[in-house]
């Protein structure tokens, strides 16, 4: 289990002190994702992301989806020994300030990340639970109960949607009132998770919340605008950045409203780079001034915030 105070990421003794090296160089995020050859999300997303907020991406490929940017045709996994090779070898010569953990596709590799993770215990691991509706149901069932027991317990911040962590968490849920925040951390927490990040809760107006809970309390939430666009993306967007920043030094408060702000700013920016759904514009900021309007012609009411959606969550 990891630590359970809010905590900072203290700088792993075995990375050169700026005595040691001409410059220091930025932390670094091992990255365990599917490929998305829409570039929605994935690796490429989770790279493009890590970058952005300063850090450096050290991705481990676990398989393939055939998608586009509107939906999930089929999704390729390599096997366990690909993705533990990929791993051990990387981790060999870098040290890691934090591990993220996106859609790996096998109960084999949720195994195989597990196993890297055990060994690399002090390590912060942030885990993220994409919607998987895509899938069918015995593969669901299978992924979800490996993730369950190898995942969670290593598991320091749990990142996902709230109607997705409910029907995971709480399928026996049957009070007439929704689960808030905590009611999903409680059950997180039976598997050893400190913290969970809930997205996309319901409120009155068209607005909607994002909270990071413990079992005890609600450490943290913001309100955003409901918009009306449909993304692809924004899941892992959000769970990557708030790696990187953890794994920057950032305290795990700040960290969840620099990310959920970054990715806002994301989603603000969106493009609809073909006929399906729109983009996270992960590198909004380094757009030309004056571009950014004209890049949002087509995805219109990306405003004030967002709701991961099942749609969104299919990358």
């Amino acid at each position: 289990m990891k630590t359970t105070g809010i905590f900072m990421i203290q700088p792993d003794p075995s990375t050169p002190s700026p005595d040691d090296t001409e410059a220091t160089h930025p932390a670094c995020v091992l990255v365990f994702n599917a490929n998305d050859p829409s570039g929605a999300g994935g690796l490429s997303g989770d790279v493009t992301a890590i970058a952005s907020v300063g850090a450096h991406a050290l991705p481990i490929m676990t398989g393939s989806y055939a998608r586009d940017t509107a939906e999930i045709f089929d999704h390729f996994p390599l096997e366990e020994d690909a993705v533990t090779e990929q791993a051990r070898v990387i981790l060999e010569d870098v040290p890691v300030q934090v591990i993220k953990v996106g859609f790996v596709g096998t109960p084999e590799n949720l195994s195989a990340v597990a196993g890297i993770a055990s060994d690399y215990a002090d390590v912060p691991l942030v885990a993220y639970m994409p919607d998987l509706s895509w899938w069918n149901e015995v593969q669901i069932d299978l992924y979800l109960d490996a993730f369950h027991e190898l995942i969670l317990p290593q598991t320091t911040v749990l990142v996902g949607n709230h109607s997705t962590l409910w029907r995971w968490l709480l399928p026996d849920w049957g009070s007439e009132k929704n689960p808030g925040a905590r009611d999903i951390a409680r059950a997180a927490h039976e598997q050893g998770v400190p913290y969970t990040l809930v997205t996309g809760i319901p409120l009155p107006d068209q607005f909607i919340d994002n909270v990071l809970a413990s079992p005890q309390s609600v450490i943290a939430s913001e309100k955003f605008e409901r918009f009306e666009a449909i993304f692809s993306g924004a899941g892992d967007t959000l769970c990557a950045s708030l790696a990187a920043l953890l794994a920057s030094g950032t305290d795990l408060t700040e960290a969840f409203r620099e990310a959920l702000s970054y990715l806002d700013r994301c989603l603000d920016s969106g493009f609809r780079p073909g006929m399906g759904n729109v983009v996270p514009d992960r590198l909004f900021w380094a757009q030309p001034e004056g571009d950014e309007e004209d890049a949002n012609e087509d995805a219109p009411d990306l405003i004030h915030g967002f709701e991961l959606s099942p749609t969104d969550t299919k990358h």
